[in-house]
């Protein structure tokens, strides 16, 4: 039986969540990455996080047991270099709220780094700063009320980490926003799709699926690029957010960590108005969702899970609360 990565010459993956979580490999990952090497599949490795450098995260990784090259990372701050680069005169002052990564990679793209918004900057950049200070956010404010340009590297609200959620670059992005409610800001990172498209590019991806554990971030991402796209549950969204995914947000399969690249892709049938997937099979009694089967392995819960999905995203108005809760080894 075929795996489902065989349909794909490229994998794509987020990091926090998907590969580690924190300073810990999540399980399967650091084998299952070198199985998809061996199948000749490019593997590649893309962040929204710009608080570290592209150097940190190979460091990292290879740590765990991953083999990564430098040219396998693409992160949020490379990207809306780029992008700053295609829009800004060469030289332009920028001013960096964000961590040093994020300093790094402007200098590096040919800006001239200013940290005060009297030194006229052209151009803010804000990105994820563990270190956050309210006088950056106050200085940044300062100069985007005097003309200057707002840039993003993502606007994930948080960040998924070992101990568990914490606030993101989006939650430090809306705390600017207050100050400034009617700027606009360009930004890189997913769901937007410049990060993506550089990671594609690096590649010389042809049939890419990005895999990630966010929907509003990595799953949407995937689809503004117009690629597949695979959930794993080891991060930040679980079963209830599926079920209530916007179409946009919908992907194009599930398992539960990266070894399901490596296993068959699950299919459902439909008829007489329910769907069936493995030995599960889901319908509707009114306006509620029911599923039976087996219902013992992280393996027959997902089939039963990937079986609701499809009678929740054809109708919306339907209850599958109970349902979901008996899917007790799924988050």
């Amino acid at each position: 039986m075929s795996r489902f990565i065989d349909a794909y010459d490229a994998a794509m993956f987020d990091l926090d969540g998907v590969v580690y979580l924190g300073p810990d490999a999540v399980e399967g990952a650091p084998a299952s990455l070198a199985e998809l090497r061996s199948l000749g599949v490019k593997v590649g490795f893309v962040t929204n996080n710009a608080g570290r450098s592209a150097d940190v995260v190979v460091d990292q990784l290879n740590q765990l047991g991953i083999d990564c090259g430098l040219s396998d990372v693409v992160t949020s701050p490379q990207a809306i270099a780029q992008v700053m680069r295609r829009e800004l005169p060469d030289g332009a002052k920028v001013q960096v709220c964000g961590a040093q990564a994020l300093a790094d990679e402007m200098t590096a793209a040919g800006f001239t780094v200013v940290s005060d918004f009297t030194q006229e900057p052209v151009a803010v950049v804000q990105g994820y700063d563990p270190n956050l200070s309210w006088p950056s956010l106050d200085n940044a404010g300062f100069a985007i009320q005097h003309g200057a340009r707002w840039f993003g590297t993502n606007t994930d609200i948080t960040r998924p980490t070992h101990l568990g959620l914490v606030p993101g670059a989006g939650a430090q992005i809306e705390a600017l926003r207050t100050a400034v409610p009617d700027a606009p800001i360009t930004v890189a990172g997913k769901p937007y799709p410049p990060l993506l498209q550089e990671t594609i590019k690096r590649m010389q991806a042809s049939r890419p699926v990005f895999v990630g554990d966010r929907l509003d971030t990595d799953i949407e991402g995937a689809h503004n690029v117009g690629i597949d796209s695979f959930l794993v549950f080891t991060g930040a969204h679980g079963k209830k957010d599926l079920v209530s995914a916007s179409p946009r947000q919908r992907p194009t399969a599930i398992g539960w960590n990266v070894e399901g690249l490596l296993e068959p892709r699950r299919e459902c049938s439909q008829g007489g108005g329910a769907v069936v997937c493995g030995a599960a099979r889901a319908w509707t009694s009114g306006s509620v969702v029911q599923i039976d089967g087996p219902l013992t392995s992280v393996t027959e819960q997902l089939d039963a899970l990937w079986a609701i999905v499809q009678l929740t995203w054809r109708d919306g108005s339907l209850d599958a609360t109970e349902t979901l809760d008996a899917l007790q080894l799924l988050p």
